[in-house]
């Protein structure tokens, strides 16, 4: 629809043309009919253009709960909170995409078109992982809908329009820039890998589209930052594509699942198995039964690839695994004891338990300050442990490196330095042959939650 070429190049060149004034009236005057003024007018059509056809698209969205009287309010924009926002029409049929937290608990939705005519949509299947909803509306005539584009070609500078009914401003246009990609631990959904936007988007313009010059989505508007101006974040359009085909056809999302437990690498653990920091992601835990152990990964593998793709966070690695639909065979690079290894693993599917483990990040150097004891059947009870052995810590010194590092009263050490141990001498026996200012890699067990941590031994 739009030649952004032909933008790009009248941006050049307005630059280098000088402005002229009417020589009758001084300085004061308004500007003649000069080059540069024809060329902001082109610049200026292409964008007005751009908002023609994007908005007959975008709909208000009003839920309705509990079969009452559709909730109109302004207030909101966090996850998991509805209240009246935004939506697409991404098929002509009335298929609608938004936010999940728009849609909230509610079944039925008003939709309220450009041309002011009001539907009410069924809430057919949504997705808090990545908080999206789709909606299905029936009208009498075919509906403008939007086409998607590519999000993976989106490049940080790049101009954009979001549009959307902040506040309840009906088809509210906005012009901005993409500011970062690949935005990630925002904490505002499971799989997080949002496009950052300086285009202004406000309380109701939560599932709204980001459009390239195009007039392609190239992502589903979401979030904000609280008291920040010109921060928000849109879902990719590659990511919302997937989720609305499996929400239009079955209802649900169903993701790959690898069943593993993962933390990042600080330096001092990328330190300790051999690799660089940020390179690949530790695993921790590895579930009895399910793919990873069936496919021979271990605690204390770095996961390098998936089916060839960096994995650089577990963020990374949970999206490129939840990509993936059960029955899948992933190719999974690991290191282990300096070694790489490619694994095949035959995905099933994922169930909903948290498979991310982290730790404050310090590197204070103090004393241990551990007291330990030998796990009894008691203590296992109290701490919620399914084990029977194992070192317990009884005591964490305050000011002290494992207490920096996170550790507490009730956690369990497996391991020292990748050997097992099942006693407090056998935990003795392996810091003994750590040299003074050697660092020390522990495995640990919180409430049968595994992570590493790496302590520095005194000086």
């Amino acid at each position: 629809m739009v030649n952004t070429l032909r933008l790009l190049t009248a941006l050049v060149v307005l630059w280098s043309l000088p402005f002229s004034v009417s020589a009758e009236t001084g300085s004061g005057a308004a500007l003649t009919d000069s080059p540069g003024i024809r060329m902001l007018e082109e610049i200026q059509t292409v964008i007005t253009d751009l908002a023609e056809h994007a908005k007959p698209s975008v709909v208000n969205l009003f839920p309705i709960p509990g079969g009452g009287r559709p909730r109109d309010s302004g207030a909101d924009r966090s996850p998991n909170t509805s209240g009246s926002g935004s939506g697409l029409i991404v098929d002509s049929e009335g298929y609608i995409v938004t936010n999940n937290h728009v849609v909230g608990d509610a079944t039925e939705v008003e939709v309220r078109l450009s041309d002011k005519t009001k539907l009410i949509a069924q809430v057919i299947g949504k997705d808090p992982d990545t908080d999206l909803a789709v909606l299905k509306v029936t009208a009498d005539r075919p509906l403008p809908s939007a086409r998607f584009g590519d999000s993976s070609t989106v490049r940080v500078g790049q101009w954009v329009l979001a549009v959307g009914n902040p506040f309840g401003l009906d088809r509210t246009v906005t012009l901005g820039v993409v500011s970062g990609i690949g935005r990630e631990n925002i904490n505002l959904s499971r799989y997080e890998n949002f496009i950052q936007t300086d285009a202004s988007i406000n309380p109701g313009n939560s599932g709204g589209p980001l459009f390239n010059l195009r007039g392609e989505v190239i992502g589903i508007n979401t979030a904000i930052i609280n008291f920040a101006q010109g921060i928000g974040f849109a879902i990719p359009s590659n990511m919302a594509k997937q989720v609305i085909q499996q929400l239009t056809s079955r209802g649900k999302v169903v993701r790959g699942w690898l069943g593993v437990g993962i933390q990042p690498l600080t330096p001092e653990l990328a330190k300790k198995f051999g690799v660089n920091e940020g390179e690949g992601v530790l695993v921790n835990e590895v579930f009895e039964k399910d793919p990873a152990a069936e496919a021979g990964i271990k605690p204390g593998d770095i996961i390098l690839t998936i089916d060839g793709n960096v994995v650089d966070s577990p963020n990374k690695l949970s999206r490129l695994i939840g990509v993936l639909p059960p029955g899948a065979t992933a190719r999974i690079e690991v290191v282990r004891d300096l070694k790489h290894l490619v694994l095949a693993v035959p995905l099933s599917e994922r169930r909903d338990s948290p498979v991310v483990a982290s730790l404050p990040q310090s590197r204070t150097e103090v004393k241990l300050g551990l007291d330990l004891q030998d796990l009894t059947a008691g203590l296992a009870e109290k701490f919620k442990l399914r084990e029977t052995r194992g070192v317990l810590i009884t005591r964490v010194d305050a000011g002290s490196l494992a207490h920096a590092e996170g550790l507490r009263e009730g956690d369990l050490i497996k391991e020292v330095n990748r050997a097992d141990v099942a006693s407090v001498g056998e935990f003795t026996s392996a810091i003994s042959k750590v040299r003074r200012g050697d660092t020390v890699l522990l495995r640990v067990l919180r409430e049968n939650r595994a992570f590493y941590v790496v302590l520095k031994s005194s000086d």
